[in-house]
């Protein structure tokens, strides 16, 4: 099996420096998790992990490091509550916030805008104000250390054409609710940093894939529905393009961000993994070829369904500013980080049963409002 979590090309402590108490939103989710499990894993900070536990959060992955029982708090905290938000950073005292709770799948928010307003916007502005606060109460070396770093995503600058990368100076061009929902968010950061003085640092990153992401989204999908046999849904003519990101390389450019990243500026995080979604679908039947011969050839349950509504034909991030500023290369391509996850998957089919059945999620397509 390829090697899912390398040694770390960054020494972690040395990059925290004095921030020794990190608060992550969103820690039970996808990246955020990753991320969290790389600081209790990596370093000795203390981390705090507000997230409301919604249906695609697990802390299955947290819970079985040693260093959890000692290092890691969970704040059940829903960030559309300010009172209930402000109090949890209080609790939390950080040095260093991460926030990555987010409504982030483009179908749900077709179905159900709302949802992703609430979350992506009244929250990180609920979350936005009692940092805010918290910062104005520290002195010294505190608070000339704190950052606040927000994640976000490439979805926020449109769709491109056949060629063209996106990169920081891209003008802002969401096309669906998710995507706006998160452009209005990367705004509402920057106005508190220039508005009241917030030392913020922005990433917009391409599509993550990975170990522990929640089975909805494109890879995980495709793979367990070629396992069950079932028919592989590609939307439209599967011509769409995404910029691949292993979660674990992102991970790493996460917290050179956050620790070395200029207050004030953003940096677009991408794995040089371009793929239209028919070569990643066509890629995975390859390597279940491979693992699972008997149910070969994969490549025959591909069907072709109706286009998402306002699916964006292409997307692709220029890291160049995280690389040359903060040493950032992702360690992992496309092939590697593909044939790591299948396995991974191939290995934990239990887990994403479990956490569907919590879900009620059986794989049926979502998104269907607009069609």
């Amino acid at each position: 099996m390829t090697d899912l979590m390398p040694e770390p090309s960054t020494d972690l402590p040395a990059l925290l420096g004095q921030r020794h108490r990190i608060l992550v939103t969103g820690g039970a989710g996808f990246i955020g998790g990753a991320v969290v499990r790389r600081l209790l894993g990596q370093s000795s900070a203390v981390v705090f992990n507000l997230d409301r536990c919604g249906y695609a959060s697990d802390l299955t992955s947290i819970k079985a490091l040693p260093q959890a029982a000692e290092r890691h708090t969970l704040l059940r905290v829903d960030l559309t509550d300010a009172m209930a938000t402000a109090a949890a950073v209080r609790q939390a005292d950080p040095d260093m916030v991460m926030h990555l709770a987010a409504e982030s799948h483009v179908d749900r928010s077709i179905d159900g805008p709302g949802a992703f307003i609430e979350s992506n916007v009244t929250g990180t502005f609920n979350l936005l104000q009692a940092v805010r606060a918290h910062w104005d109460g520290l002195a010294g070396e505190r608070r000339e250390g704190f950052r606040f770093h927000h994640i976000s995503t490439d979805e926020v600058f449109g769709s491109l054409g056949k060629t063209g990368r996106f990169c920081e100076t891209t003008p802002y061009d969401p096309r669906s609710p998710y995507s706006a929902s998160k452009a209005a968010s990367d705004h509402l950061v920057s106005a508190w940093h220039h508005t009241y003085g917030l030392p913020v640092v922005l990433t917009n990153c391409s599509n993550n894939y990975g170990p522990w992401q929640f089975p909805e989204k494109l890879i995980p999908v495709v793979i367990l529905k070629a396992v069950a046999g079932e028919p592989i849904p590609l939307y439209g003519d599967g011509a769409n393009v995404r910029d691949w990101l292993f979660v674990e390389d992102h991970v790493e450019a996460l917290l050179l961000a956050a620790s070395r990243g200029t207050v004030g500026e953003s940096y677009c995080v991408g794995g040089h993994g371009e793929r239209s979604n028919k070569q990643v679908v066509e890629a995975i039947c390859t390597l279940l070829d491979q693992r699972l011969p008997a149910g070969s050839p994969h490549a025959r349950l591909i069907t072709p369904v109706a286009d998402r509504p306002g699916h964006d034909r292409r997307y692709a991030i220029d890291p160049t500013k995280i690389s040359t500023e903060l040493g950032w290369q992702p360690r992992h391509n496309f092939e590697q980080g593909l044939a790591a996850t299948v396995d991974w998957y191939l290995d934990h089919l239990p887990w994403c049963q479990t956490v569907c059945a919590r879900a009620g999620y059986q794989g049926e397509r979502i998104g269907l409002a607009a069609i």
